[in-house]
């Protein structure tokens, strides 16, 4: 079992985008997946069409209560082989209420621990921010895979994230690393592009995958329908691009 949280401090860089599309493909290719939602905004809750208002427990109470990870987890019901622990906007009131827990830092780590059903991945869809959820999305996992916008600003925070990562690495979790960086918004007709790509690669060397996954409006309808984009539509290139991006996150895992 493999923990990987999915994180970038800055918003809007398709990150949400990222852990619904890999996770659902993943599942479909035959791998047993949980994501596990600590954005209290709760966009891959909402993306998997689970209804946030009919949820009984979430992981605000993994993360405030004695609550089990088993007891919170949603089976799909769109996609055989995944699961979902469900986000509501109650979490984000839960980093002030576990500031003075004993642990707070590992309060997720440890109820991934305790779980009894073996996952062939954990995904994390963290918040765009640095705070304790984040934090212990990080300690939590075993890796953390970055989704970079292809723009010009995009390596303004790269530095600031492999700081973040580092000096969790250093304190809290020791084995952290990075798995891999994805560009997203990617069009490979512009200069602008293939140069944010060639900086990052740069940066990151072997780290950023092949992959890249361009602007498409069929990616962005699709979580309004609370949908996958291999169900929404299959055949459109954001769909193309994320199935592709799965095989080769499949093939990087076997070597």
């Amino acid at each position: 079992m493999k923990v990987i949280s999915i994180f970038n401090q800055k918003g809007g860089v398709g990150k949400t985008t990222t852990n619904i599309n890999l996770c659902s493909y993943l599942a479909m290719k035959g791998y047993k997946i949980l994501t596990i939602d600590i954005d209290p905004q709760g966009n891959t809750t909402s993306g998997f069409g689970i209804d946030k208002a009919n949820i009984e427990k979430s992981i605000y109470n993994i993360m405030t209560e004695d609550t089990e990870l088993k007891d919170v987890i949603l089976k799909s019901q769109l996609i055989e082989n995944l699961y979902v622990a469900p986000s509501t906007i109650e979490l984000a009131g839960a980093e002030i209420e576990i500031i003075e827990t004993k642990n707070r830092e590992t309060i997720l780590k440890d109820k991934i621990k305790n779980l009894d059903i073996e996952y062939d991945y954990i995904f994390i869809d963290c918040p765009p921010s640095l705070g304790l959820l984040t934090i212990n999305s990080l300690c939590a996992s075993d890796s953390v895979l970055i989704p970079i916008q292809a723009e010009f600003y995009a390596l303004e925070g790269v530095g600031q994230l492999v700081n973040t990562i580092e000096l969790v690495k250093k304190s809290l979790n020791k084995s952290l690393y990075v798995e891999g960086v994805i560009l997203t918004m990617f069009d490979n007709r512009t200069k602008l592009s293939n140069e944010v790509y060639n900086e990052v690669d740069k940066y990151f060397m072997n780290k950023v995958f092949k992959t890249t996954i361009p602007r498409n409006i069929r990616l962005a309808e699709a979580p309004s329908f609370g949908l996958p984009i291999l169900l929404y539509d299959n055949k459109c290139k954001g769909a193309e691009y994320y199935n592709s991006l799965t095989d080769e996150f499949i093939t990087r895992q076997e070597r």
